[in-house]
């Protein structure tokens, strides 16, 4: 596998992905916040730009396409059922198309929630997965258009992926989520652990994305809502894993 993958902070507090394939020289992006940091990105690794992947319509994650498209002529690959609302596309896909990438399997995923019509890339060569406003860093997007138990499926989707997947999500929001997850597991080692690095890490202006599987299992509050012990903390040891997992959504949406 000689896929590199870049991380590239965007705007106020966005991320996009840059992966390049060294064999072949060909390079896709992950959503395009701005135009600018991305060009500069780029060029000074001497890289082109061959297809940029949308994962959403926001448009903090497409503002930049049009330019980088009429810059680099990539090949621009989005969710088909967001055509009506995204840049035009060359290739539309849907929940379970794949498609390739300098010889790797790019596996689509609809994680509707956050926007109906959101996408992830999974890339299991390259043990990455591309999720945006769905999953994030101990975290998971606020549910604009979709549902609970909507989200609640599509991070269910996502946490079944192998735990070495590494998780390339849109924002920097650790810290502010890292505080939030702690409102419901104030005892969890590994999370109060987690917490810990997130502030070193912000504290020496470096990024805290992407992250492990692995970890957002074991610190997550939206992947861990269906577990008892969580339950159990929230007051609903009743509830279905979907039921849990509306009430941890509506109390980060308070916090």
């Amino acid at each position: 596998m000689s896929l590199e993958i870049v991380t590239i902070p965007c705007r106020s507090d966005n991320y996009a992905f840059l992966i390049h394939d060294a064999d072949s020289g060909r390079t896709a992006l992950v959503d395009a916040p701005e135009t600018a940091p991305l060009v500069d990105a780029l060029e000074a690794r001497g890289w082109g730009l061959d297809e940029l992947w949308i994962t959403h319509h926001h448009g903090d994650h497409v503002e930049g396409v049009e330019d980088l498209r009429a810059r680099y002529g990539c090949k621009v690959t989005g969710a088909a059922a967001d055509r009506h609302r995204l840049p035009d596309l060359d290739r539309e896909v849907a929940e379970g198309d794949s498609f390739d990438f300098a010889g790797e399997t790019v596996t689509v995923m609809d994680v509707s929630g956050h926007t109906v019509g959101h996408i992830a890339f999974y890339v299991p060569g390259a043990r990455a997965v591309f999720t945006a406003d769905s999953l994030m860093a101990l975290g998971c997007g606020r549910v604009f258009e979709g549902n609970f138990p909507q989200m609640w499926d599509s991070l269910s989707k996502l946490a079944a992926l192998p735990p070495e997947t590494v998780v390339y999500s849109g924002h920097e929001y650790t810290e502010a989520n890292a505080r939030f997850a702690l409102t419901i597991e104030p005892e969890n080692p590994d999370l109060i652990s987690r917490k810990d690095a997130v502030t070193a890490a912000r504290g020496a202006g470096k990024p805290t994305v992407p992250s492990t599987l692995a970890d957002e299992l074991k610190t997550n509050p939206f992947l861990r809502a269906g577990r008892p012990e969580v339950k159990a903390l929230i007051g609903m040891p009743d509830a279905s894993d979907a039921e849990a997992f509306a009430e941890i959504r509506q109390r980060k949406d308070r916090f």
